[in-house]
């Protein structure tokens, strides 16, 4: 039935480790593509609200595919941008955008520590 079952993930790879310390230890953080508008829509929103997020950009690094299967294996989606605040992943550019457009991106980030 189609070829639509996610690609087999090592969550003990050192890709998967590589991104879960990264959301760990950053209060924002996205997975993006260089040339992705979607990407470029979020990461502007986060500069007009002056947060500078952690952004990994999957297609500049080596296991950046990888990664990718791996954020489909945490959050359920394969798209970039996956965006995470607090450790949690918010989703996509349009998410993240019907977030701040309600003010609720704003109470996320007050919480972030640091």
């Amino acid at each position: 039935m189609g070829n639509s079952a996610p690609t087999p993930v090592d969550m003990n790879s050192e890709e998967a480790v590589y991104v879960q310390n990264t959301i760990d230890s950053n209060c924002v953080v996205i997975f993006s593509k260089t040339y992705c508008p979607y990407c470029d829509t979020a990461k502007k929103i986060f500069s007009k609200l002056q947060v500078s997020p952690k952004i990994i950009e999957l297609d500049n690094i080596e296991g950046g595919s990888q990664m990718q299967n791996i954020l489909e294996h945490m959050t359920n989606a394969r798209t970039v941008p996956r965006v995470f605040i607090n450790g949690k992943c918010i989703g996509g550019a349009s998410e993240t955008k019907s977030l701040n457009n309600s003010g609720k991106l704003q109470s996320l980030l007050n919480d972030c520590s640091g």
